[in-house]
């Protein structure tokens, strides 16, 4: 708790960010004070929930769930591949909603929630394009066709990466491009749909599933590791971000003649 108390003085600067970026005051649970103090109170309750539903999920999907008639024991790569393609859906859904809202607020910190959502979603993205690569070598004799979901998936990592890029400029026209890129999502949850492609259909939808409960469970706690696991990154990320700025505030009281050097932290 000294950390914090010692933050506490350079984060009251959180004013300044209010009058800069004419942020509203209905943002209050947004200050880096609040948010440091809940992250360092229940960062350790979030990692170790993760660190239990990846064991929970590592045991089910070994050694209770049974092999597929079909694919034999190279199926249980879904159990990865699966949850990070739904992540990285998902991971960019929450990425544009957050540039939607610095458009409309100008909050630094939705610009660090699209920042941090860009690096995890081309993490998990990434890994979708390995795993799947791995699991097509055995099934279509190759690791890579130009079908339209591998091919639209592709293009989403280029997307996260091209936004990440942007972010180095500037925030608004990332955020745009992000808005812009949002157009793929549906492309790459509807390809299998639209086109003939070598991927299968989904086995899962909101119409039910063909997948057994047993080969269901471990996907859903993966799936449910892999939240806690972005939320952690998250955590990690914001409060670096926070901490480079109380350093800032804290440089520039010691060292008044540097306030005139610009510094963009978020």
């Amino acid at each position: 708790m000294i950390h914090l108390f010692f933050l506490a003085g350079p984060l009251m600067d959180y004013h300044f960010m209010i009058k800069r970026y004419k942020i509203p005051m209905y943002f209050e649970i947004l200050r880096p004070y609040l948010i440091m103090l809940c992250s360092f109170r229940y960062a350790q309750i979030l990692i170790g929930f993760c660190w239990f539903l990846a064991a929970m999920a590592i045991y089910l999907s070994i050694w209770v769930a049974p092999s597929d008639f079909q694919q034999g024991e190279n199926y249980r790569i879904i159990y990865i591949h699966v949850p990070a393609a739904w992540m990285s859906l998902l991971i960019y859904i929450a990425m544009a909603i957050s540039s939607v809202l610095f458009l409309l607020t100008k909050h630094p910190l939705f610009q660090l929630f699209s920042r941090s959502g860009a690096k995890i979603g081309a993490l998990f993205t990434l890994c979708t394009l390995l795993t799947g690569g791995f699991w097509g070598k055995p099934m279509w004799g190759t690791f890579w066709v130009w079908d339209a979901r591998l091919t639209s998936v592709l293009i989403l990592f280029f997307i996260y990466l091209g936004a990440l890029r942007f972010q180095q400029f500037s925030a608004d026209v990332a955020s745009i491009f992000i808005c812009i890129g949002l157009i793929n999502i549906p492309i790459i949850k509807f390809s299998v749909n639209w086109w003939n492609t070598l991927h299968q259909p989904s086995s899962i939808s909101q119409f039910g599933t063909s997948i057994h409960i047993s080969m269901l469970i471990p996907i859903l706690l993966i799936l449910t590791s892999f939240f806690c696991l972005s939320g952690i990154f998250f955590i990690l990320e914001t409060r670096q971000s926070i901490l480079s700025f109380s350093s800032f505030s804290v440089k520039s009281r010691i060292n008044p003649q540097n306030n005139n050097k610009k510094q963009v932290f978020f």
